[in-house]
């Protein structure tokens, strides 16, 4: 009898909680979700709160240092979108506007891990 694998996408995968990258997979087990054992804990922790809280399973439970981080990245996000916007209608040149939209990708890149 032969024994045959399938191999993982090699996608970039992020620890769930505190979203730092994580190490590539074996071929074979369940694929990891957190990059230590005091994510893990963390992850149980705030699900056993929002458990016995009432909440809604997929509820997102932020501190107000982790709201106001938000707030301020996005806050970032819109005054260089505004920035493009200015500088596009007063006739920025394509290499400047360019940069700035480089900068707006910077800043949005690091929204997409809210941690």
């Amino acid at each position: 009898m032969e024994v045959t694998s399938t191999r993982r996408r090699e996608a970039t995968r992020h620890c769930a909680w505190c979203g730092q990258r994580l190490p590539a997979d074996g071929q074979f087990g369940r694929r990891r979700q957190y990059c230590a054992q005091t994510c893990r804990q963390r992850a149980y922790e705030r699900r056993s709160a929002v458990q016995r809280g009432g909440l809604p399973e997929d509820a997102v439970v932020l501190s107000s240092t982790e709201l106001a981080n938000l707030q301020d990245r996005l806050f970032q996000l819109r005054c260089a979108a505004e920035d493009i916007a200015t500088a596009a209608a007063d006739g920025a040149q394509p290499d400047e506007l360019h940069s700035m939209a480089r900068a707006l990708l910077g800043t949005a890149t690091g929204l997409e891990r809210l941690r």
